[in-house]
């Protein structure tokens, strides 16, 4: 998600770019102090709302019920119209033209807040506002008015789904999410069956993008970050006339991609040495897990244990979420990571949670009759060490007589 994110920004920032003049906006000086509600310790210019949201998404998924004033910065985040910007410096000061509204951040955020509750007013004009900004294939964009890509289209319809709105039915000009997504699948019968573009590029051809069949398999789900293990389906690359056809398909690339290079995803920045991609690695294995594609997706799952750490380290609260979404996904324990305890490092980039909310097995065991009996055997052992007492101070006192 954090390439996908970096790779959406740069595009819109192109956009605006090429459209409006250029203007001052240098980043925070060293000396200036970012909110004490943020997750993360790096500039937010880009991804304070993306971040804040993954990580709080992140913590509630693992029964961790977050530090109140940061589900409050989050919150107001949001501009009057619903949209969140990635970021604002000023939540009090009112959303103008010039504010950079953005589809990604403000479904993020919806994720987020639909999970932890109490904020149906938020996420409601949040959805509201990405219903106004849909486009006419029935996608989205990273920017409002931007050409739908598939990495801004799956992740609205996660929000859309997290607050019970069924995708297929949210539609602009009769097309829905699931057909812009259909536009952007590869066709089957070459080396990159059943893969999503993240857009088509100048000539209109659709070029494999890892990260964006990740995310497409996902919104073909209609499922957001957080997912339970799929059903398995055949993976065999079929023409995709149906949302779950085309996940299959997607799931089907990933897979091939995983096992060709050890289980997982190498990236593919121009100008730059190929590289292990965790983030993207990690958007796989929770896709495929939705998809029902277990077998792989654990064989990923343990790479990453092995290999991520220092990643993560570096990278900050989203890719420590991103981690704690693929252990989710696959049944393996956030807190023993490959050694490491995933929870307490995330926490440890923002304010300290509420609580750790107990967990269902505690809640039973806490109503269970065992506790009758414990209780009744701690009694009988301050009974017997009382009758001990007892008897050392009578032998006391016989000694003590003349």
């Amino acid at each position: 998600m954090n390439v996908r994110r970096s790779a959406a920004v740069l595009s819109a920032v192109a956009v605006i770019g090429a459209a409006t003049p250029a203007a001052a906006d240098p980043s925070p000086s060293p000396s200036q102090a970012f909110p004490s509600a943020l997750y993360g310790g790096t500039d937010p210019k880009y991804d304070g709302v993306w971040r804040q949201s993954l990580a709080l998404l992140a913590q509630d998924t693992v029964g961790v019920k977050p530090a109140e004033k940061s589900v409050q910065w989050l919150a107001r985040q949001q501009c009057a119209d619903g949209g969140f910007a990635s970021y604002r410096p000023d939540p009090a000061a009112a959303c103008d033209a010039k504010t950079m509204l953005d589809t990604n951040a403000t479904s993020a955020a919806v994720q987020a807040l639909t999970a932890l509750g109490g904020h149906d007013d938020v996420t409601g004009k949040a959805v509201g506002w990405l219903k106004s900004v849909q486009n006419k294939d029935g996608g989205w964009g990273y920017s409002p008015g931007g050409a739908s890509d598939t990495n801004s289209t799956s992740v609205v319809i996660g929000a859309l789904a997290a607050v019970g709105e069924k995708p297929d039915q949210v539609v602009k000009d009769g097309k829905s999410p699931y057909d812009a997504l259909l536009t952007l699948a590869l066709p089957c019968g070459g080396d990159d069956d059943g893969a999503f573009a993240f857009q088509p590029d100048k000539k209109g051809e659709l070029a494999p993008n890892a990260d964006a069949t990740a995310a497409g398999v996902l919104g073909s789900l209609g499922q957001g970050m957080v997912v339970e293990p799929g059903k398995k389906s055949d993976t065999a690359c079929e023409k995709a006339t149906t949302p779950q056809q085309a996940a299959a398909n997607g799931a089907g690339y990933l897979t091939a991609a995983l096992a060709k290079d050890d289980g997982h995803l190498m990236s593919a920045l121009a100008g730059a040495e190929p590289q292990p991609d965790f983030g993207n690695t990690a958007d796989a294995v929770v896709a495929l897990a939705a998809q029902g594609d277990i077998a792989q997706a654990e064989k990923s799952v343990r790479w990453l244990e092995k290999n991520s750490a220092d990643w993560a380290a570096q990278s900050g609260p989203a890719a420590y979420a991103q981690l704690i979404f693929a252990a989710h996904a696959t049944g393996t324990n956030p807190r023993d990571f490959g050694g490491a305890d995933l929870v307490k490092q995330l926490n440890a980039t923002g304010p300290a949670p509420q609580a750790a909310e107990k967990t269902k097995a505690a809640d039973e065991k806490e109503d269970s009759g065992s506790d009758f009996f414990g209780v009744w055997w701690y009694v009988g052992v301050c009974l017997v060490a009382g009758i001990g007492i007892g008897f050392l101070f009578t032998g006391r006192k016989k000694k003590q007589q003349p």
